[in-house]
């Protein structure tokens, strides 16, 4: 099975926390800055220059933002690739049983097999990939 999307959705959250920690410490070195009793262009300067690295930081969380966005949008195309994979897997399974109970209720009184038309030929042929596996949303049988 194709990625642990529990495990990202986890991590989701955590980016989502870290980008909003980064933006309360920027709010909160302002602050300081602003609190700070001292005057004068050296002052002034620095409370400056605290805003534009504020805006950094700002904009380092903006950037944890995206990556949550863009992390959960993934996980939701696995999540949805995944049960694809499940549904046909399912269904594959399904037709190769029907397929095996008609070939099996067709054999001869002595269990001599009859001869499969071919499309329970193919499904009696055919060879699935692993459970989970990628190859399921490319399998072609009849019926899938």
């Amino acid at each position: 099975m194709y990625g642990d999307t529990a495990a990202g959705r986890k991590r989701v959250a955590q980016l989502r926390e870290q980008g909003g920690d980064i933006r309360a410490l920027a709010a909160r070195l302002v602050a300081q800055a602003e609190a700070v009793p001292w005057h004068g262009k050296a002052a002034d300067a620095m409370r400056e220059r605290i805003k534009e690295r504020a805006d950094h930081l700002r904009a380092a969380a903006g950037h944890h933002e995206t990556a949550a966005d863009s992390l959960a949008r993934h996980l939701q195309e696995v999540d949805t690739l995944k049960e694809a994979i499940d549904t046909r897997a399912h269904k594959a399974t399904a037709l190769v049983e029907d397929a095996r109970t008609r070939a099996s209720e067709a054999a001869g009184p002595d269990g001599t097999p009859a001869e499969a038309d071919p499309t329970d030929a193919s499904l009696l042929a055919f060879d699935p990939p692993p459970a989970g596996h990628k190859d399921w949303l490319t399998v072609t049988l009849p019926g899938l």
